[in-house]
């Protein structure tokens, strides 16, 4: 850092960073039209979000929806709706919203709320007081789901 810091100084100009929080589980704000700001401050990817959507030990979306766009992948499930054209049917902070917590939006739902850290039960003491998915991991798969528009 010290060695970065004197390039800078000795290049003849200052430049500030900005650096974004990660808003916690416990902060998030909810509003009529969704999630509106960025979970890190900055857009998700979508290509790791792809990951993430497909990945069994992490999201497991796959359990519940069927996804055309991972056709490569078996067993989908029917019990959520298809996500074939999700980015037509909602915005990306509706879309932040149900991937964050679902059950603020859809009363009743089975799906998981995949950004909260307090107010379920895990079956194993290790997750206690963790999110099932991360910051990062719920604006990448948002990126990806905007991807996800009808043909």
């Amino acid at each position: 850092m010290k060695y970065l810091l004197g390039v800078v100084l000795a290049s003849g100009f200052l430049t500030s960073v900005a650096v974004a929080e990660t808003t916690s589980p416990s902060s998030v704000k909810f509003t009529d039209d969704g999630v509106m700001a960025s979970l890190t401050g900055k857009a998700g990817d979508a290509k790791s979000g792809r990951s993430v959507f497909a990945n069994r030990k992490l999201g497991n979306c796959l359990a519940c929806h069927i996804n055309s766009d991972l056709s490569e992948q078996s067993f989908h499930g029917e019990v959520g709706p298809p996500m074939d054209g999700v980015a037509d049917r909602w915005s990306e902070a509706e879309l932040r919203a149900i991937v964050a917590n679902s059950k603020v939006i859809f009363e009743g739902t089975i799906m998981p709320a995949f950004y909260i850290d307090a107010g379920y039960e895990r079956p194993l003491e290790k997750f206690a007081g963790k999110s099932i998915l991360s910051a990062e991991q719920v604006e990448d798969v948002v990126a990806y789901l905007l991807t996800l528009k009808e043909e």
